[in-house]
């Protein structure tokens, strides 16, 4: 069982940033690919970027390529999210995630077995 633990969140004009952080409980955090959705009230949870295992491949939603970066520590079982340039519709609660596949566009919901509780992103205008 994977335990996963994000914070970051808050409250930032549009055009500012912010770093999300996601922490693991299970040593091999390695193993696992690693994803961020969002999701706000009435809609479905949409996938934001993905980082596989070995670090070496990313994925990104088209809504905010060139604006946020993934990143992982595996030495300290964490995935990052910064997010630059933000705007209002940005707004929501973002969710991190593990995939047990490890590799691949991991964009989709159900390749992740587990799930942290999510940390809220207000964006004003």
């Amino acid at each position: 069982q994977v335990q996963l633990v994000e914070s970051g969140g808050g409250l930032v004009q549009a055009g500012g940033s912010l770093r999300l952080s996601c922490a693991a409980s299970e040593r091999t955090f390695s193993r696992y690919g690693m994803g961020w959705f969002r999701q706000v009230p009435g809609k479905e949870r949409e996938f934001v970027a993905a980082i596989s295992r070995s670090i070496v491949s990313t994925y990104y939603a088209d809504s905010v390529k060139g604006r946020f970066t993934i990143s992982r520590d595996n030495t300290k079982n964490t995935v990052y999210l910064r997010m630059n340039s933000l705007k209002p519709e940005d707004t929501a609660v973002y969710y991190c995630a593990a995939a047990p596949l490890g590799v691949g566009p991991l964009a989709t919901i159900s390749e992740y077995d587990y799930w942290g509780q999510g940390t809220q992103v207000t964006v004003s205008s």
